[in-house]
């Protein structure tokens, strides 16, 4: 299915190994990871961050959800499927998946509620999916910046995304400072702000990395000495927000993240479709680091990261904004275009949280049927038959 700006394979939980080695070798053997030529053409991957992807949906066992999503964002050149943080596009598929597979019942028309668990940062997400005599509605004239086709406007809101991904709160600045200052080895000391949004985060100037904040795929992927230090930054981030014991470790097996997001102040560009993008109408260009190299888009969690960021006073996309985010909107050009994200941040026992994060997205079943892997694979993963027992979109 494609969610958003992403695509990845969607499975039912049933029909899995449990959690462990086995079901991740199975779900590496679907994608075709690890390749050491970066292309995934023995799977299912599209070898991009994007499209490295896969999900797992389940009947919720909350009585405040009707589903529970757990997110494996594949390696592609590594033998990792690293489970630490959501995918903030593919969830706008879950409430379609959900209700086409017959997970949720859809009896009207109108627009359908699914109340999403989502496993990997253990926090609710409500999709408003529309429909049409129960099935949902796909196509649409909702236009989303890094999508080739219009669709159906699904609107997403994530309930409480601040904080660690304990299920008990925690604390949506980490380190308790809106602007943290660490060295990086080769790099010298490097301002940030670290926060968990969606998705844990690592904002740093794209001025400190010698970028102007309006760079496309292009200016930045081929160069592997600046995509090093985007990495050193984001890894050191990792230890000091207590995500990794070292940065080797958060390399090595956390990839997914935290995301590093590189803000600057508005500057028009040219985006990557061909769409002309002026600095009078976003508030910030921001361009996101995600599995090692620059996001073709924006991750979901990143625009929620964001808008709560800035939103917020005293933190350095707060800063880079210059002024009071007022109506907590916040218009975002990424190297696709313009994403829009809206927060609702307030006060608890002191700390700054983010009751409800809001972002619009479309999703589209692209098939269905039998994903095939090697008889040897699927034995070493304890499965009983020659291909993967489950539909797959």
């Amino acid at each position: 299915m494609r969610g958003g700006t992403s695509k990845g394979v969607f499975f039912h939980g049933d029909v899995l190994p449990a959690a462990g080695a086995a079901r991740d070798r199975l779900l590496l053997r679907v994608i075709g990871s690890p390749d050491p030529y970066g292309k995934q053409i023995d799977g299912l991957g599209g070898a991009t961050s994007s499209t490295s992807k896969v999900v797992i949906v389940s009947k919720s066992q909350r009585p405040d959800c009707d589903v529970d999503y757990l997110f494996g964002a594949v390696a592609i050149d590594a033998p990792v499927v690293d489970w630490s943080g959501n995918c903030g596009n593919l969830v706008a598929a879950v409430g379609p998946f959900a209700i086409g597979e017959g997970l949720v019942r859809a009896e009207a028309d109108g627009v359908a509620i699914v109340r999403i668990w989502q496993v990997n940062t253990a926090r609710k997400i409500v999709a408003h999916v529309p429909v049409r005599q129960g099935a949902v509605i796909e196509t649409g004239e909702f236009r989303l910046d890094g999508v080739a086709f219009p669709g159906a406007e699904i609107k997403l809101d994530f309930l409480d995304p601040g904080g660690a991904d304990d299920g008990e709160g925690g604390m949506m600045f980490p380190t308790g400072r809106m602007v943290d200052e660490f060295d990086v080895p080769g790099l010298g000391c490097v301002r940030a702000t670290l926060i968990c949004a969606g998705n844990p985060m690592v904002f740093v100037e794209a001025k400190s990395l010698g970028l102007t904040g309006a760079e496309l795929e292009p200016a930045v992927n081929p160069h592997r000495a600046l995509l090093d230090r985007c990495e050193a930054i984001r890894a050191r981030g990792a230890v000091v927000m207590g995500l990794a014991a070292s940065a080797a470790e958060a390399t090595a097996n956390r990839p997914a993240t935290p995301k590093l997001a590189l803000v600057a102040a508005p500057l028009g560009y040219t985006a990557a479709g061909g769409k002309g993008v002026s600095a009078a109408e976003i508030d910030l260009n921001v361009r996101t680091l995600s599995m090692g190299r620059l996001h073709h888009a924006i991750p979901g969690t990143s625009a929620i990261a964001i808008a709560a960021a800035a939103a917020i006073p005293g933190t350095l996309v707060q800063q880079t904004l210059g002024r009071d985010l007022g109506v907590k909107e916040i218009r975002i050009g990424h190297p696709s275009g313009v994403i829009t994200s809206t927060v609702e941040t307030r006060r608890r026992q002191g700390e700054w949280f983010v009751a409800r994060a809001t972002i619009s997205r479309s999703a589209r079943r692209l098939m269905e049927g039998w994903v095939t892997v090697p008889a040897d694979e699927i034995e070493a993963a304890a499965v009983d038959d020659q291909r993967v027992a489950s539909r797959v979109e």
